[in-house]
């Protein structure tokens, strides 16, 4: 079953006896969990019919036993099993899977890695529990989670600044998750997130951020490239280096790759560069007309060379030497062209 099913089904009560919930991203298994610790249970019912256990501390007996009790003056018991990768024993947990208790709610939250289905264990908890795979998103779906992730929140924002939060905080959702939630206390319902709102309450700088630079180095702008830059020495922890180089690459890469669609249509243009809207293709096209193939190629070199050195690869780039490498880099770029 996919997140979205399984909170559906929990919040009508739909309540199964096992879930197993496995795989990179701890954010969708971590909301789940919260939701059966804190939602099916009252506080009354809690003292006698809700336990908590760690993979690490725990083995197959114990969760055994202690799924097997019967609920005290409640309909159900939950049981957590947290950090259910650590368990030595996990797949000895079979036999429970086969034939759980009806009155149990077993929760198996596996984290960071998926489980292998083709062992007996795997088999049984496809056929007799409730399973989900919790995959990491891929950056281009962030936006659109950022901004579903608001609605529910009653907050509105843009694709675009989606997008800039998304860029500066990764795909981790969880760290994204908790920017969002500081965010929203600042903000009254139903209003519309601002680049200044996310300054003020992210720390990312609405004139000073990668995609500034990207445009700037996109339209050859060298007085803005230069500007954010200098902001980007004198503010290292807003601006790891990795991350500038990451999106510098990401972005000419695609660049390069629109250089070879010119005769497709926007459609199959925004599948193959992973686009979710034409929104963002206008700063594409103005690189893609500023630079040749043969430059954009050149572009491509520098900045694998120059991430290579951001990641101490026969360089050792700290303080005003990280700078200097991100003016270099930047330099080269502007001028690939005579460099060619």
């Amino acid at each position: 079953m996919t997140y979205q099913q399984i909170l559906q089904d929990l919040k009508k009560g739909n309540y199964q006896p096992v879930y197993f919930l496995h795989g990179p991203e701890s954010y969708f298994i971590d909301t789940i969990v919260d939701y059966i610790d804190e939602q099916i249970l009252d506080e009354g019912q809690k003292a006698f019919n809700h336990t908590v256990l760690y993979g690490k501390e725990t083995d197959h007996k114990t969760v055994v036993d202690v799924a097997r009790r019967f609920p005290m003056m409640s309909p159900y018991q939950v049981v957590l099993l947290k950090e259910a990768q650590e368990m030595r024993t996990l797949k000895d947990l079979l036999t429970y899977i086969e034939k759980p208790a009806p009155t149990t709610i077993l929760v198996i939250a596996h984290k960071h890695k998926k489980l292998n289905f083709n062992s007996k264990f795997g088999k049984a908890l496809k056929a007799k529990a409730v399973v989900m795979e919790a995959k990491s998103l891929y950056d281009n779906q962030v936006p659109d989670w950022v901004v579903s992730y608001l609605k529910a929140k009653k907050l509105q924002i843009d694709l675009g600044n989606a997008q800039l939060i998304g860029e500066y905080l990764g795909s981790n959702l969880s760290k994204i998750s908790n920017e969002l939630d500081k965010l929203a206390i600042n903000m009254a319902p139903g209003a519309s997130i601002t680049t200044r709102d996310i300054e003020d309450n992210i720390g990312i700088s609405k004139d000073y951020n990668v995609f500034e630079l990207q445009r700037a180095l996109g339209t050859k702008d060298i007085p803005k490239a230069n500007r954010i830059i200098q902001y980007f020495i004198a503010n290292p922890k807003k601006n790891p280096l990795p991350m500038v180089m990451g999106a510098l690459y990401n972005y000419f890469s695609k660049v390069y790759m629109l250089s070879f669609l010119k005769k497709s249509s926007e459609q199959d243009i925004l599948k193959a560069l992973s686009l979710r809207s034409a929104f963002f293709l206008k700063d594409y096209r103005m690189a893609e007309r500023n630079y040749r193939r043969r430059d954009l190629e050149n572009i491509i070199h520098v900045l694998k060379e120059y991430d290579l050195k951001s990641k101490g690869v026969d360089y050792s780039a700290t303080g005003k030497e990280e700078g200097g490498l991100i003016k270099e880099m930047a330099w080269k770029i502007l001028h690939i062209t005579h460099l060619a």
